[in-house]
C-alpha cells in the first residue's frame, strides 16, 4: 500500500482501494480505506491495548475528525495530554509509510512528568528523554501561552527528542495557561497576572535541574533553550542573565514582549525564527537584536506567514514552512551543541 503525498511533509491517508496499516508492538492493524473518503482510525484501535495504541486511541475517540493526517518527521498528535506520574515509551514508527519517505532515523522517545522544586517554588514540567542514539544533550523548551501541556508544543518537543536529545518543558504558568474559550479581552488582564520575576525564577529553577542532570554528571557540557512566542521572549532574557554560563545557544520562535536593550549581553548563537507578517514580532526589532548579538546571530524569515506557523501549521502551506523552519533549527542545534560542543 502507499500513501498519497500532498506534496508538503504531511500525508493523506487516502486512495483508491486497499488498507490503511497501524503498525503496534502486538499486532498491524489494518483500516480499511473508502474510496470517496479519508480514513477515521477510533473504531480500529479499539482492538488493541498497548500503549502505542492507546496514544492513537485517545486521539481518535476524544477528537476523531474526518481526515487523518500522517507526518513525515517523527510527530504524534498528542490531543490529549499525559498527567500519569509515570514514565513512558513511544515510537515515532507507528505509522507504515512508502519506502525511503521517511528518511529521518526514528527512535523511542521516554516521558515522564516532574515535580520540581519544593513548597512555593514547586513547578511541574514534562521530560521527553531519547531513549536510542541520545547525545547526552539537554534542552530546556520554553511554551507559548497555552502552556506545557499544549498538544503542540508536547509535539515539538517530541520531535527533538526524536533527534538525540533530552527535552524538557517547564509549566511556566502553575496551572493556569491562557485557554482558548477564554475572551480575548481578557488577555492583558492574565498576562499581567504571570508575574516576571516569578516565570524567572521558575525557568531558573529548571536550569539548574537540567544542570544537574546533564551538566554536572558530566553528560552534557552546555544546554540549549528554544521558545516559541511568549517562550521565545523569554529566550531572550535568559541569554542576556545566563552569558553563557549554562546555555551554549538559543532558538526563538517568533519572541514576543521582547527587549532589545538586553541584546547585547548575549554571548552565545541565537536563530531567530518567525514569518515577515507577524505583528507580534516585529522584523525590524529582530534586525536590531541580530545586529546587537552579533557574530552568531542569525534571522531567518518566512514569507507571508504570521504568528505561530512553526509549531502550529494551519495550511498545507505552512506545514512546508514549518517543515523548513524545524530542519533549520535542528540543524543549528547540532552545529552548535553536537558537532561543536562548547
Amino acid at each position: 500500500m502507499g500513501l498519497a503525498s500532498t506534496g508538503a511533509p504531511w500525508f493523506r491517508a487516502s486512495m483508491s482501494s486497499g488498507t490503511f496499516s497501524l503498525l503496534s508492538p502486538r499486532s498491524p492493524l489494518s483500516v480499511p480505506i473508502s474510496p470517496s473518503r479519508n480514513v477515521c482510525l477510533s473504531s480500529a484501535l479499539l482492538s488493541c491495548n498497548c500503549l502505542s495504541c492507546a496514544y492513537w486511541k485517545k486521539s481518535a475517540t476524544l477528537d476523531c475528525k474526518a481526515s487523518v493526517y500522517v507526518q513525515r518527521r517523527c510527530t504524534q498528535n498528542f490531543r490529549r495530554s499525559v498527567t500519569e506520574n509515570r514514565v513512558r515509551k513511544v515510537s515515532c514508527s507507528l505509522l507504515k509509510v512508502e519506502d525511503g519517505i521517511n528518511d529521518e532515523a526514528c527512535e523511542l522517545v521516554s516521558g515522564v512528568e516532574l515535580s520540581l522544586g519544593e513548597g512555593a517554588d514547586n513547578i511541574q514540567a514534562y521530560l521527553f528523554k531519547a531513549v536510542k542514539n541520545n547525545n547526552g544533550t539537554g534542552i530546556l523548551l520554553l511554551s507559548d501561552v497555552f502552556g506545557f501541556e499544549d498538544s503542540s508544543t508536547r509535539e515539538f518537543a517530541y520531535r527533538i527528542a526524536c533527534n538525540g536529545y533530552n527535552v524538557l518543558v517547564p509549566d511556566l504558568f502553575r496551572g493556569d495557561p491562557w485557554g482558548r474559550d477564554r475572551p480575548k479581552a481578557m488577555f492583558e488582564e492574565w498576562i499581567g497576572g504571570q508575574d516576571p520575576q516569578r516565570v524567572a525564577k521558575d525557568i531558573e529553577s529548571s536550569t539548574k535541574w537540567m544542570v544537574d542532570e546533564f551538566v554536572a554528571a558530566g553528560i552534557s557540557k552546555k544546554l540549549g533553550i528554544i521558545g516559541f512566542c511568549f517562550g521565545g521572549g523569554r529566550v531572550i532574557e535568559v541569554l542576556a542573565r545566563d552569558r553563557g554560563a549554562c546555555f551554549g545557544i538559543g532558538v526563538s520562535f517568533y519572541g514576543t514582549r521582547m527587549d532589545p536593550s538586553i541584546a547585547s549581553k548575549i554571548s552565545v548563537p541565537v536563530l531567530f525564527i518567525s514569518g515577515d507578517d507577524d505583528p507580534l514580532c516585529p522584523v525590524n526589532v529582530l534586525r536590531d537584536m541580530e545586529k546587537s548579538i552579533g557574530s552568531g546571530a542569525k534571522v531567518v524569515l518566512f514569507g507571508e506567514r504570521g504568528h505561530g506557523f512553526a509549531h502550529r501549521p494551519a495550511s498545507p502551506e505552512e506545514d512546508g514552512d514549518a517543515e523548513q523552519a524545524f530542519t533549520t533549527m535542528r540543524n543549528f542545534l547540532y552545529d552548535g551543541l553536537v558537532v561543536n560542543k562548547n
